[in-house]
Protein backbone atom coordinates (compact mmCIF):
# COMPACT_ATOMS: atom_id res chain seq x y z
CA UNK A 1 0.00 0.00 0.00
CA UNK A 2 1.15 3.54 -0.70
CA UNK A 3 0.60 6.30 0.80
CA UNK A 4 -0.59 9.56 -1.70
CA UNK A 5 -0.95 13.22 0.09
CA UNK A 6 -4.00 14.89 -2.06
CA UNK A 7 -4.11 18.57 -1.82
CA UNK A 8 -7.15 20.08 -2.77
CA UNK A 9 -8.62 23.66 -2.18
CA UNK A 10 -11.05 24.14 0.90
CA UNK A 11 -13.67 26.01 -0.78
CA UNK A 12 -13.87 25.05 -4.60
CA UNK A 13 -11.50 22.36 -5.55
CA UNK A 14 -12.84 20.64 -8.47
CA UNK A 15 -15.50 17.82 -7.52
CA UNK A 16 -14.19 14.81 -10.15
CA UNK A 17 -10.73 15.88 -9.86
CA UNK A 18 -11.02 14.69 -6.35
CA UNK A 19 -13.37 12.46 -6.42
CA UNK A 20 -12.17 9.92 -9.13
CA UNK A 21 -8.18 9.86 -8.91
CA UNK A 22 -8.99 9.09 -5.04
CA UNK A 23 -11.91 6.19 -5.77
CA UNK A 24 -9.30 4.57 -8.38
CA UNK A 25 -6.21 5.24 -5.93
CA UNK A 26 -7.97 3.61 -2.94
CA UNK A 27 -9.52 0.61 -5.31
CA UNK A 28 -5.45 0.03 -6.36
CA UNK A 29 -5.10 -0.68 -2.46
CA UNK A 30 -3.42 2.84 -1.61
CA UNK A 31 -4.41 5.52 1.27
CA UNK A 32 -5.32 8.82 0.16
CA UNK A 33 -4.72 11.60 3.08
CA UNK A 34 -6.99 14.32 1.88
CA UNK A 35 -5.02 17.63 2.84
CA UNK A 36 -5.62 21.25 2.44
CA UNK A 37 -5.57 24.95 4.27
CA UNK A 38 -7.86 23.82 7.38
CA UNK A 39 -9.33 21.45 9.18
CA UNK A 40 -12.97 20.12 8.78
CA UNK A 41 -15.29 19.90 5.63
CA UNK A 42 -14.15 21.11 2.03
CA UNK A 43 -16.09 22.05 -0.29
CA UNK A 44 -15.97 21.71 -4.16
CA UNK A 45 -17.14 23.46 -6.96
CA UNK A 46 -20.26 21.77 -7.39
CA UNK A 47 -21.80 19.03 -4.76
CA UNK A 48 -18.88 17.01 -3.58
CA UNK A 49 -17.67 17.51 0.06
CA UNK A 50 -14.30 15.78 1.14
CA UNK A 51 -13.25 15.84 4.69
CA UNK A 52 -9.59 16.78 5.51
CA UNK A 53 -7.41 14.81 6.96
CA UNK A 54 -4.54 17.14 7.45
CA UNK A 55 -3.13 20.89 6.84
CA UNK A 56 -0.62 21.48 4.57
CA UNK A 57 1.28 22.35 8.06
CA UNK A 58 1.31 19.26 8.91
CA UNK A 59 2.82 17.45 5.86
CA UNK A 60 6.36 15.60 5.57
CA UNK A 61 6.87 14.90 1.87
CA UNK A 62 9.32 12.06 3.36
CA UNK A 63 6.43 10.09 4.81
CA UNK A 64 4.37 10.06 1.56
CA UNK A 65 4.78 8.16 -2.27
CA UNK A 66 2.99 10.78 -3.57
CA UNK A 67 1.63 14.23 -3.37
CA UNK A 68 -1.04 15.56 -5.89
CA UNK A 69 -2.57 18.64 -6.56
CA UNK A 70 -6.63 19.14 -7.33
CA UNK A 71 -7.66 21.75 -9.63
CA UNK A 72 -10.92 24.24 -9.27
CA UNK A 73 -11.42 27.83 -8.98
CA UNK A 74 -10.02 27.54 -5.69
CA UNK A 75 -6.68 25.93 -6.59
CA UNK A 76 -4.32 28.68 -7.17
CA UNK A 77 -5.79 31.15 -4.52
CA UNK A 78 -5.28 28.33 -1.50
CA UNK A 79 -2.30 25.94 -3.10
CA UNK A 80 0.05 28.33 -5.35
CA UNK A 81 1.61 29.32 -2.70
CA UNK A 82 5.59 29.38 -0.91
CA UNK A 83 4.55 26.46 1.61
CA UNK A 84 2.79 24.12 -0.62
CA UNK A 85 5.70 24.96 -3.87
CA UNK A 86 8.53 24.21 -1.12
CA UNK A 87 6.75 20.55 0.03
CA UNK A 88 6.32 19.55 -4.10
CA UNK A 89 10.00 20.80 -4.64
CA UNK A 90 10.85 18.58 -1.47
CA UNK A 91 8.85 15.51 -2.71
CA UNK A 92 10.36 15.99 -5.98
CA UNK A 93 13.96 16.04 -4.93
CA UNK A 94 12.76 12.85 -2.84
CA UNK A 95 12.15 11.05 -6.15
CA UNK A 96 8.30 10.74 -5.00
CA UNK A 97 5.50 10.96 -7.94
CA UNK A 98 4.03 14.38 -8.17
CA UNK A 99 0.02 14.60 -9.99
CA UNK A 100 -1.53 17.91 -10.56
CA UNK A 101 -4.39 18.18 -12.93
CA UNK A 102 -6.49 21.07 -14.73
CA UNK A 103 -5.15 24.65 -13.58
CA UNK A 104 -3.02 22.96 -10.46
CA UNK A 105 -0.05 22.67 -12.67
CA UNK A 106 0.47 26.26 -12.94
CA UNK A 107 1.24 26.05 -9.15
CA UNK A 108 3.89 23.85 -10.25
CA UNK A 109 5.51 25.93 -12.74
CA UNK A 110 5.45 28.68 -9.76
CA UNK A 111 7.66 26.31 -7.90
CA UNK A 112 10.15 26.24 -10.65
CA UNK A 113 9.36 22.46 -11.12
CA UNK A 114 8.55 22.22 -14.61
CA UNK A 115 12.12 22.86 -16.44
CA UNK A 116 12.36 20.52 -19.31
CA UNK A 117 9.14 18.25 -18.87
CA UNK A 118 6.31 17.45 -20.94
CA UNK A 119 3.02 19.04 -18.68
CA UNK A 120 -0.66 19.01 -19.37
CA UNK A 121 -2.74 21.59 -18.22
CA UNK A 122 -6.30 23.36 -18.51
CA UNK A 123 -5.73 25.29 -21.22
CA UNK A 124 -5.94 28.66 -19.65
CA UNK A 125 -2.85 27.59 -17.46
CA UNK A 126 -0.47 27.00 -20.80
CA UNK A 127 1.15 30.29 -20.81
CA UNK A 128 2.24 30.00 -17.36
CA UNK A 129 3.48 26.03 -18.18
CA UNK A 130 5.73 27.47 -20.76
CA UNK A 131 6.71 30.56 -18.47
CA UNK A 132 7.82 28.22 -16.19
CA UNK A 133 10.11 25.75 -18.77
CA UNK A 134 7.49 23.32 -19.26
CA UNK A 135 6.42 21.99 -22.50
CA UNK A 136 2.97 22.22 -22.80
CA UNK A 137 1.65 19.17 -25.01
CA UNK A 138 -2.08 19.64 -24.90
CA UNK A 139 -2.20 16.16 -23.49
CA UNK A 140 -5.44 14.78 -21.79
CA UNK A 141 -2.98 13.30 -19.41
CA UNK A 142 0.60 13.68 -19.97
CA UNK A 143 3.48 11.17 -17.87
CA UNK A 144 7.14 12.44 -17.91
CA UNK A 145 8.83 9.82 -15.29
CA UNK A 146 7.63 10.51 -11.87
CA UNK A 147 5.31 13.36 -13.01
CA UNK A 148 1.86 13.19 -14.08
CA UNK A 149 0.11 15.70 -14.99
CA UNK A 150 -3.59 16.48 -16.78
CA UNK A 151 -6.24 18.86 -18.30
CA UNK A 152 -9.29 18.88 -16.39
CA UNK A 153 -12.34 16.58 -15.48
CA UNK A 154 -13.31 14.75 -18.31
CA UNK A 155 -9.67 12.90 -18.29
CA UNK A 156 -10.11 12.64 -13.98
CA UNK A 157 -10.53 8.89 -14.46
CA UNK A 158 -7.66 8.35 -16.83
CA UNK A 159 -5.11 10.38 -14.58
CA UNK A 160 -6.18 8.49 -11.35
CA UNK A 161 -5.22 5.38 -13.34
CA UNK A 162 -2.09 7.04 -14.87
CA UNK A 163 -0.67 7.87 -11.20
CA UNK A 164 -1.41 4.30 -9.82
CA UNK A 165 1.18 3.27 -12.93
CA UNK A 166 3.54 5.52 -11.59
CA UNK A 167 3.19 4.35 -7.93
CA UNK A 168 4.59 1.03 -9.21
Amino acid sequence: MKKIAMFIAFQGFRDEEYTEPKKILEAAGHKVVTVSTAKGEARGKFRAVARVDKTIGEINPAEYDALALVGGPGALEHLDTPEVHALFKKGMELGKVIGSICISPVALAHAGLLKGRKVTCWPEGAAEVVKGGGEYTGAEVETDGKLVTASGPVPAKEYGKALVEALK
